[in-house]
């Protein structure tokens, strides 16, 4: 260590002067002994010491984040051999930097901190999504595999008819098919791309489990529900907690679906007991069934009086004058335009062939300022013009957030950033449709289509619930060892049969990796936050409407247009995780606590309707 001159202490100088007066004795009498104290003790760290260490990091994790973020963005929008090892060679070292900085945090361990200082090292601590152990080689090998996982998901494709098809075209088969028997070929087709993951994924988990132990966590189960500003144990409780509060009108909706199945396709194809079989629902990964939606309809009753994805496709939309449109429903909140560099820089549709990129949607920010962008695939149908509103949320949040430190530029926690988008699109109601042009008044439809308007949303929002909290349980398993590899996908039918009540339209193969044809496990994106954001969006929606004075449905409520609620949502946003979580959300919310209250409000009509349809049926699957 580099010192001053003015470090040296007075003692030793001290000391110095009273050797030299002893060699000049003018009698030759021996001095009178003088004690020497003992060398002062090393105090450790301090506070100081740690606010400087913390300074340091933020500015070493700035620089890197906008260094690599580029390198991350050509690889997802452009997969070639040389954009691969770029990307493998930017993780390896933003691990390597990452690792090293949690590890340097250990030596502050017996410091008594501040609140903000012990936030930062906890941040720096457990903010690894998937760490390196400092071994020599450990970091490259995490980084190539990861790599080459996300590499492999986005370049799938599978041979249907002669014709090879990429995940955008066998969904497309998958929405909108009735034929069974193409759906069950379509469906087992895509998990014919993830067995070559499974091998390179478990050495994955033993990597990063090591990562994580050298960290001081157990594995990286008990690292990844430490971001939660309470202990990893009791994150676990409140997730269930959470689930119990919503499981009963799921069954319900289960059960009413599996009906309408059954008398789709007859007990052959769709017993009207027991799970459901996971290819009729509409959706590749059985997640969200709005798509089964003319199949289930309720009877009886007006439906919700137009088809969105018609609506567009009849007004002209393109999948820029999309996003345009979700853009102007935050600035109608008295939010910023976007700037002129998201145009310029999105990948908002497909490239053409043969350029390969991974399509799964996603929010980007590039330069934690304002270089924010979305990578989509998109097409001009009902989906996707929810899905623009949800990663625009991303980005607003990114921008609100970006004067905070970089250890803060985040969501409170990974379930706010899920949910500050949906939130927003639970406002595309008819009103708002109305509003922007999209429909007319007479196409509005009146109350006695609420059922109708609940049933297609449940279809989305109330089926993918058992869906989230499948894909982190079935994780945490692996992660934590429970599951061994040669038991992955034993281990993942059980999960989803249990808490989602489907099962396979066959026998899967021996070989068979059915996890890995899910973009976020091979793309090692913890997917708790979803079923977080599920939870807070109808929160936020219920704070949001009662803000604006909304005395109607919660389920007609939309906020477009104003500013009032837009000033309080901004301020939220621009806390980023600078405060712990329950502060954040009381900002917004008035309350410290997820509760999941304002979804049974919200579809309180629909439970009556459907107890009503389901009542003599024999409802659960076991």
């Amino acid at each position: 260590m580099k010192r001053s001159l003015s470090s040296v202490s007075a003692a030793a100088l001290g000391f110095a002067m009273l050797a030299a007066c002893a060699g000049n004795s003018a009698d030759n009498v021996p001095p009178a002994e003088v004690p020497v104290p003992p060398p002062a003790a090393d105090a450790g760290p301090t506070v100081e010491d740690a606010r400087a260490f913390l300074e340091r990091a933020d500015a070493e994790l700035a620089a890197m984040s906008k260094e690599i973020s580029p390198i991350f963005w050509e690889q997802a929008t452009n997969i070639t051999d040389e954009t691969n090892a770029a990307a493998a060679a930017a993780g390896a070292k933003a691990t390597k930097l990452s690792v090293s900085l949690a590890n340097e945090t250990k030596k502050f361990n017996d410091v008594d901190l501040p609140a903000d200082l012990d936030r930062k090292m906890k941040r720096l601590q457990s903010g690894i999504t998937i760490p390196a152990p400092s071994t020599p080689g450990a970091a490259e090998e995490l980084a190539e595999i990861t790599t080459g996982l996300d590499a492999t998901y986005g370049t799938g494709t599978f041979v249907y008819k002669g014709e090879t098809l990429n995940l955008d075209q066998l969904s497309t088969i998958i929405e909108t098919s009735r034929d069974p028997e193409e759906l069950k070929a379509v469906w087992e087709g895509w998990r014919t791309i993830s067995p070559p993951m499974k091998d390179d994924y478990a050495r994955m988990v033993e990597i990063a489990n090591a990562g994580a132990r050298e960290l001081g966590y157990d594995n990286l189960k008990t690292m990844w529900l430490s971001n939660y500003d309470m202990p990893p144990e009791e994150m676990a409780e409140e997730v269930d907690r959470l689930w119990t509060q919503v499981e009963p009108l799921y069954e319900e909706l289960h059960c009413y679906v599996r009906a309408e199945l059954n008398e789709q396709y007859g007990d052959e194809v769709q017993p009207a007991t027991g799970p459901i079989r996971a290819d009729l629902l509409g959706n590749m990964w059985s997640q969200q069934w709005s798509n089964i939606y003319p199949l289930v309809e309720p009877e009886g009753l007006p439906g919700q009086g137009y088809d969105l994805t018609e609506e567009l496709i009849e007004a002209d939309y393109d999948a820029i004058k999309m996003v345009e449109t979700a853009e102007a429903f935050f600035v109608s909140l008295g939010l910023d335009p976007l700037p002129d560099t998201f145009w310029e820089r999105s990948m908002i549709v497909r490239p053409p062939a043969p350029r390969e990129v991974v399509c799964h949607a996603s929010a980007w920010d590039l330069d934690d300022e304002e270089d924010v962008r979305i990578k989509m695939c998109t097409e001009v149908n009902a989906e996707d013009f929810y899905t623009v509103h949800h990663e625009l949320g991303h980005n607003y949040y990114q921008r609100a957030y970006k004067d905070v430190d970089h250890l803060y530029k985040d969501g409170a926690h990974d379930g706010f950033h899920e949910a500050i988008g949906d939130f927003i699109a639970l406002s595309i109601t008819p009103s708002y449709l109305v509003d922007i042009g999209l429909i007319d008044e007479s196409q509005v439809p009146g109350a006695d289509a609420d059922i109708s308007l609940l049933m297609n949303t449940a279809l989305d929002k109330i089926a993918f619930l058992p869906f989230a909290i499948t894909v982190d349980s079935w994780r945490w398993d692996v992660l934590d060892g429970t599951t061994a590899p040669e038991d992955y996908n034993t281990a993942w039918w059980e999960k989803r049969t249990k808490y989602q009540g489907i099962v396979p339209p066959g026998p899967r193969p021996a070989d068979a990796f059915d996890p890995g044809a899910k973009y976020h496990i091979p793309g090692n994106t913890p997917y708790l936050r979803y079923f977080l954001s599920y939870i807070m969006q109808f929160q936020f929606h219920k704070a949001a409407c009662e803000q604006a004075g909304w005395e109607g449905p919660l389920h007609r409520c939309s906020i477009y247009g104003n500013k009032d609620v837009g000033a309080r949502f901004n301020a939220m946003m621009e806390m980023g995780a600078s405060e712990p979580w329950p502060d954040v959300l009381e900002t917004f919310t008035g309350t410290r606590e997820m509760d999941g209250s304002a979804i049974i409000e919200y579809f309180d009509p629909l439970i009556t309707y459907l107890e009503e349809e389901n009542e003599g049926r024999s409802c659960g699957w076991e």
